[in-house]
């Protein structure tokens, strides 16, 4: 089988028009901050065919090099996707804005040669869902590059993001989960690393609780 079903009812994730609000006014903050730099690094060697979840305000699509033969970008939320779309009118490569979300990607088994995911994992409603999308549009051998905050190492600030995630957190972060170990569920959903960084962004004097940060590139098994 070639395709997805696409007679299994759709998928929706929950909305967060404050939050896509407030996100268009920090994220040019969040990048001066030193997130451009980390994406820049991330996207320099990707080619072919992308597709990408969460695209947000369009961020990435000013990053993608030449070899990039086309983006294919979903994002859920209204306010950030028409930024999203005004960004891809800018954008050195061709790129595609689409309604959707990560658990349900458009596209054939293996249509894509790369796909990319940049602080997004921890605010969809089914992590495992969205990685298992992800593995099945990238052909054998593609790569998943990824920028992302994770759960920390250490037992107290670990403890603290659960328990920001079981009270306000989703609330106020459109959805987002601190404490979601995002490196073992890629290696779960049938990719090997094949380059993988441990952070810390923002690194400021007062630890955040979105501060432990994975950066890599994982290959499709």
């Amino acid at each position: 089988m070639t395709g997805r079903d696409d007679a299994r009812p759709a998928v929706r994730e929950r909305a967060h028009p404050l939050f896509a609000r407030a996100w268009a006014r920090l994220s040019p903050l969040v990048e001066r901050s030193g997130a451009d730099q980390h994406r820049r690094r991330l996207l320099a060697g990707i080619a072919g065919r992308v597709v990408e979840i969460g695209a947000g305000t369009g961020t990435n699509f000013g990053l993608y090099p030449a070899g990039v033969s086309e983006v294919v970008a979903v994002e859920p939320e209204p306010r950030l996707r028409a930024l999203a779309e005004r960004a891809a009118r800018g954008a050195a490569v061709p790129v595609t804005v689409l309604a959707g979300v990560a658990a349900r990607l458009p596209g054939v088994d293996g249509s894509f040669d790369a796909a990319v995911s940049t602080l997004v994992l921890c605010s969809v409603p089914d992590q495992a869902a969205a990685l298992a999308e992800l593995h099945r549009v990238l052909r054998p051998g593609g790569r998943l590059y990824f920028f992302e905050h994770v759960r920390a190492g250490a037992a107290v600030p670990a403890g603290v993001q659960r328990a920001l995630d079981a009270t306000v957190w989703p609330a106020v972060g459109g959805g987002c989960h601190t404490s979601r170990d995002t490196e073992a569920a890629i290696r779960a959903a049938g990719f090997t690393m094949e380059r993988l960084e441990h952070l810390r962004f923002p690194d400021s004097w007062l630890p955040m609780p979105t501060s432990p940060h994975v950066l890599g590139v994982a290959v499709r098994r």
